[in-house]
C-alpha cells in the first residue's frame, strides 16, 4: 500500500479547475482538488472540469473553501460549493471557520455534513492561525459537537507548525478523523503577527525538503497511507512557472525525490 499524492488547488491558486485538472495531468497526477468559486461557477465550468477530469483520468480528492463566516450564517454560496464536490465526484470538503464560537461553528458543520452526505464526502475542518479554529483541540471540540459522521479533520504541515504541535500528538487522534491531510515544507518559525501568518500561508511555502518542517515526522505519525494533498502555494514558484502545467510537474518531481529519499510510498 502506499499514499495517494494529490496536487491540491493551492498550488495553483490563479487557475479554473478545468485548468487545474488538465495541469495535474500533464504533469502525472492521478488525483487533483479545486477551488470553487460561486461567482464563477456555472453550468460551463462544470462541464468543462468534468471533462477535463475524465480526459486525465482523474480522481477529485478534495474541493475548497467554505469559509464559515462570523456568526456562522450559511449561504446558496456554501451550498453552492458542497453541491460543485457533490457533482464532481469529489471525496473531501475543506472547511475553514471564522466564527470564534464553537457551538455555532459545529452548526454550521453539521449543516455542511448533512448537504455533503448524498455523495459520502467528508467535510474536513481545517485549523490554521488567520482563522478563528487554531488549533487540534479546538478544531476536535467543534467536531464533537457537530456530532456527525461526515464531520472530519484536517491536518496541514505548516498549519500544524504555526500551532505548536509535535507530530506525536498526532498518534493520540483516531484514524476516522483523518481522511487526506495536505502537505508542504516552509520557514520553521513566523512572526506572530495575522499578516505575517496570510504571506507565510499563501506565498512562502515550499515543496517537502526545501523548508525546515518535519515534514516526514508529521507524514509518518499521521493514518498509515493517508492521502497526501501537496499544497505548494508558493510565490516563488509561482514566479518562476508561471505555466500550469509546468508547476504542477515541478513540483510534484521535487515532492516524490523527498518522499522516496525518506521511504514514504506514493502513488
Amino acid at each position: 500500500m502506499a499514499h495517494i499524492l494529490s496536487l491540491a488547488a493551492g498550488t495553483l491558486p490563479e487557475f479554473q479547475p478545468e485548468q487545474v485538472a488538465h495541469a495535474a495531468g500533464a504533469a502525472g497526477f492521478r488525483h487533483c482538488g479545486f477551488t470553487i468559486e460561486p461567482e464563477k461557477w456555472d453550468a460551463a465550468a462544470l462541464r468543462a472540469t468534468k471533462a477535463a477530469v475524465a480526459d486525465h483520468d482523474l480522481s477529485v480528492l478534495d474541493v475548497e473553501v467554505v469559509w464559515i463566516p462570523e456568526g456562522g450564517e450559511l449561504t446558496d454560496d456554501h451550498k453552492r460549493i458542497i453541491d460543485a464536490g457533490l457533482e464532481l465526484g469529489a471525496a473531501n470538503i475543506l472547511v475553514v471557520s471564522s466564527e470564534p464560537d464553537h457551538g455555532r461553528t459545529a452548526e454550521a458543520l453539521h449543516q455542511l455534513c448533512n448537504w455533503a452526505t448524498p455523495g459520502n464526502m467528508r467535510v474536513a475542518l481545517e485549523f490554521l492561525m488567520i482563522t478563528a479554529v487554531q488549533s487540534i483541540d479546538s478544531a476536535l471540540d467543534i467536531i464533537k459537537q457537530a456530532d456527525h459522521p461526515a464531520a472530519a479533520l484536517l491536518i496541514d504541515t505548516l498549519h500544524f507548525q504555526r500551532a505548536g504541535h509535535r507530530p506525536a500528538e498526532l498518534e493520540e487522534l483516531e484514524a476516522c478523523l483523518l481522511p487526506y491531510t495536505q502537505i508542504c515544507d516552509g520557514n520553521l518559525a513566523c512572526e506572530t503577527s495575522f499578516a505575517a501568518f496570510l504571506e507565510d500561508a499563501i506565498d512562502l511555502r515550499s515543496c517537502p525538503g526545501e523548508g525546515t518542517l518535519p515534514v516526514a515526522d508529521i507524514i509518518r505519525a499521521l493514518p498509515r497511507n493517508i492521502p497526501l494533498s501537496l499544497e505548494i502555494r508558493s510565490k516563488a514558484y509561482r514566479d518562476q512557472f508561471p505555466d500550469a502545467a509546468a508547476r504542477a510537474a515541478a513540483v510534484r518531481a521535487a515532492s516524490l525525490a523527498y518522499l522516496k529519499q525518506y521511504d514514504i510510498p506514493v502513488h
